[in-house]
C-alpha cells in the first residue's frame, strides 16, 4: 500500500501546527522543500522554522534540499530533527561529489536519497544505488506548485522498481509532483512505496482520502 510523506509547502503556512496535526494520523513523514532562493527560485523551509515545527509530531521529517551547496545544510537541519535529506543530482559537480556527500549522510546517522529531475533517467543512478535510502522521481519541474504530473513518470517508477528488486535493495521509491486522484493509481501500479502529497492531503478531507489510497 502507498505510503504517504506528506509535503508542508502544501500545508496552511501560517498554521503549521494545527495542520501538521490535522494530517498527522494520515502521514508517515513529513516532506520538507528546502529551497535558498538560488538552485530554485523560492524561499522554503530553514532550520530555526524546522526546530520549531519539530516539536508538533513524533513523525519523521525529510529534507529535499534544492540548494546550490547542499553540504552546508547538512548539520543545521540535523540539529533542526531532520532524519532524512535528498540530495539532486545536478546541485554536485560529479559523481564523486555525489558519492561523498552521501557517505556523509550516513556518518551523521540519517537517510540518504537522491531526486531525478523529469528529464533525468533512472540510468543516472547506476554509480550511487547501494548508497541509496531513497529515490525521489519527480513529475514536475522543479520548485513547481500545482502543475501536472509528467507522463514519464510510471515508466521511470517502474525501471526504478526493476533495479531495486532484481539488486535486492532496501531504496524505497517516493513520486513527488503532479500527485492527484488520476495520477496516484498510475503510480502505485508502477510500484512507488511513498508518495509526496499537498493538496490531495491538505485540501480534502485527509481521513477520506487516506481511506480512498488503501483501495488501490
Amino acid at each position: 500500500m502507498l505510503k504517504c510523506s506528506t509535503s508542508l509547502w502544501s500545508a496552511d503556512l501560517a498554521n503549521l501546527e494545527s495542520e501538521i496535526k490535522r494530517v498527522e494520523p494520515y502521514s508517515e513523514r513529513f516532506h520538507l522543500d528546502v529551497a535558498d532562493g538560488h538552485y530554485v527560485g523560492n524561499l522554503l523551509f530553514f532550520p530555526d522554522q524546522v526546530k520549531a515545527i519539530r516539536r508538533c509530531t513524533s513523525r519523521v521529517f525529510e529534507a529535499h534540499l534544492m540548494t546550490t551547496d547542499p553540504l552546508i545544510w547538512l548539520d543545521p537541519f540535523i540539529d533542526a530533527g531532520v532524519a532524512g535529506f535528498i540530495l539532486c543530482l545536478d546541485s554536485l559537480p560529479d559523481s564523486q561529489s555525489i558519492t561523498k556527500a552521501l557517505e556523509t549522510i550516513h556518518e551523521r546517522g540519517k537517510q540518504a536519497g537522491l531526486s531525478l529531475l523529469v528529464s533525468e533517467s533512472v540510468d543516472l543512478l547506476e554509480p550511487f544505488w547501494g548508497l541509496l535510502d531513497t529515490v525521489t522521481i519527480l513529475g514536475t519541474a522543479m520548485g513547481i506548485k500545482g502543475a501536472s504530473m509528467d507522463a514519464v513518470v510510471p515508466s521511470k517508477i517502474r525501471q526504478a522498481r526493476d533495479v531495486i528488486r532484481s539488486r535486492n535493495l532496501k531504496t524505497e521509491i517516493l513520486a513527488d509532483g503532479g500527485i492527484r486522484r488520476e495520477t496516484v493509481p498510475l503510480i502505485s501500479q508502477a510500484g512507488a512505496d511513498y508518495i509526496v502529497p499537498g493538496s490531495l492531503m491538505f485540501k480534502e478531507d485527509p481521513a477520506t482520502m487516506r481511506s480512498w489510497l488503501a483501495t488501490l
